[in-house]
């Protein structure tokens, strides 16, 4: 989250923090507009509100929070809980693996997804990659993001 609360300090654009209280690792960054820092006691409700809000994901290499925020993501708009928004994965060698399991294990060896839902993320190396999938996804949805 920090580097995205850094380039958006960076682009003098708004930047806000979603912070869960840990005892360890978790603490707000000093990107985050002061007046748009939230913090939660649970993940669920942490959860909701970036789904409730969010306009797109950027996943970078994570554990098993970032896995669960993106399957959430996924989930939700595949069953149509939520509206689309463009999910970009970056990293090709750190997201292989799981993308290969992906199409084997629940598309291919047990029909668990459609050959569609591959089509809810987008798989990048680069910045200019992952902000490239975020125009053509809004000029195709002809939809405006709010920032």
């Amino acid at each position: 989250m920090e580097a995205g609360n850094k380039g958006a300090k960076r682009g003098k654009g708004v930047s806000v923090g979603l912070n869960i209280d840990l005892p360890f690792e978790q603490h707000d960054n000093p990107y985050i507009d002061r007046d748009k820092s939230m913090d939660f006691d649970y993940f669920f409700v942490r959860k909701v509100m970036f789904m409730k809000y969010a306009q797109g994901f950027v996943v970078l290499p994570g554990g098993f929070g970032t896995m669960d925020e993106l399957f959430e993501a996924i989930t939700l708009i595949q069953t149509g809980k939520i509206g689309r928004f463009p999910i970009v994965l970056v990293g090709k060698k750190f997201w292989d693996g799981l993308l290969d399991w992906i199409k084997q294990t629940l598309l291919k060896d047990n029909g668990n997804i459609s050959e569609k839902d591959l089509n809810l993320f987008r798989l990048v190396d680069t910045a200019d990659e992952a902000v490239e999938h975020f125009v053509k996804f809004y000029e195709k949805y002809n939809l405006t993001p709010n920032f």
